[in-house]
């Protein structure tokens, strides 16, 4: 009796094929719940600190795409490309330019940063100051010794006009401006730190509400929902009423929910807008190993158009600069 073997092939080999199978779903997988953890803003616990890194996992969202088509899985292929364009989706806006308003009042050039408790070099911010030409500056962590060397330095030549709460640590603030202040004040966030206020009196232009921001960071389970209630906190935009600019260290990126929900009231994320969204700006700048991530921001009231930004490095500080050029409706 004769026997038919021509199948026998085929089991050896779809054994071998399963470890391929798995590593496919294992790439497509964490792409997929990181995918909806982002969508629906479900941040909890340790989430919070991941999520600063998804222009990172979005880059990376394609190669189990790849790799699935590659090997013709093709349920694993539709499970990625779906992870691969809800992240991409969220994550390329910021790098598209978007025209926006172009109001014909004048020009405000807002710089803001975090000196590190003191620690930068205070006269590397004047130097970028007088060198950008900045009309409003809004520092975090500002301290006693940063605002004395500031003055020693000859800021008031430049900015005469400030706002400031200077505190040993990391809870200070401050805003100059050089134009005049007005309804100046200091803001306290339940996390700790403090944020510096005024109304600039921009000449031929409107009044503007700027803010040196900083609520708290989210750098532990236990101050969450300090970090969501500064957030939550923080001014939200008048879109019938005066304009606002809020510059600083926001401790949070573009893929945190509350910083988007701030954002919704009325804003319009600076850095974002002019295509330049995904720019590091706290990170590795002190040596610490972490990928950058952009959690400075200048948010400005959408009748304000943003004719450019850059971001700067400063010593000494673990944070970049960010310089926002604004164009104002004309008073």
């Amino acid at each position: 009796m004769s026997v038919d073997t021509r199948e026998a092939p085929a089991r050896p080999a779809r054994r071998a094929s399963r470890p391929l199978t798995v590593l496919c779903w294992l790439m497509a997988a964490p792409g997929l719940v990181w995918a909806v953890v982002r969508v629906l803003g479900v941040e909890w616990g340790p989430l919070v600190q991941l999520l600063a890194f998804t222009p990172y996992v979005a880059a990376w969202s394609v190669l189990p795409v790849v790799l699935a088509l590659a090997l013709r899985r093709w349920w694993a292929v539709g499970v990625a490309a779906v992870a691969a364009l809800a992240l991409l989706g969220v994550v390329v806006p910021r790098v598209v330019p978007d025209r926006g308003p172009a109001p014909g009042g004048p020009v405000l050039r807002v710089l803001t940063s975090n000196v590190l408790a003191g620690a930068a070099d205070p006269a590397a911010v004047l130097a970028l100051v007088r060198a950008e030409r900045v009309d409003v500056l809004a520092l975090q962590e500002f301290t006693p010794d940063a605002q004395a060397a500031l003055d020693t330095l000859g800021i008031a030549d430049v900015l005469p006009h400030r706002v400031t709460n200077p505190l040993v640590g990391t809870q200070g603030s401050a805003l100059y401006s050089r134009f005049p202040l007005s309804d100046t004040g200091i803001r306290w966030n339940d996390g700790g730190f403090s944020q510096a206020y005024g109304t600039v009196a921009v000449p031929d232009g409107p009044g503007v509400l700027a803010e040196s921001v900083h609520p708290a960071a989210p750098y532990a389970l236990s101050v969450l929902d300090a970090w969501r209630t500064d957030l939550a906190a923080q001014p939200a935009a008048t879109p019938d009423g005066p304009l606002r600019v809020l510059a600083g260290d926001f401790n949070a990126t573009l893929d945190h929910a509350p910083l988007r929900a701030l954002i919704d009231t009325g804003y319009v994320d600076a850095a974002a807008a002019r295509g330049a969204g995904l720019i590091g700006t706290w990170g590795p700048y002190d040596g610490d190993p972490i990928p950058p991530v952009t959690i400075d921001h200048v948010l400005v009231d959408r009748r304000i158009g943003v004719r450019a930004v850059a971001v700067h490095p400063v010593a000494g500080s673990d944070h970049r600069a960010v310089l926002a050029e604004l164009a104002l409706p004309a008073g």
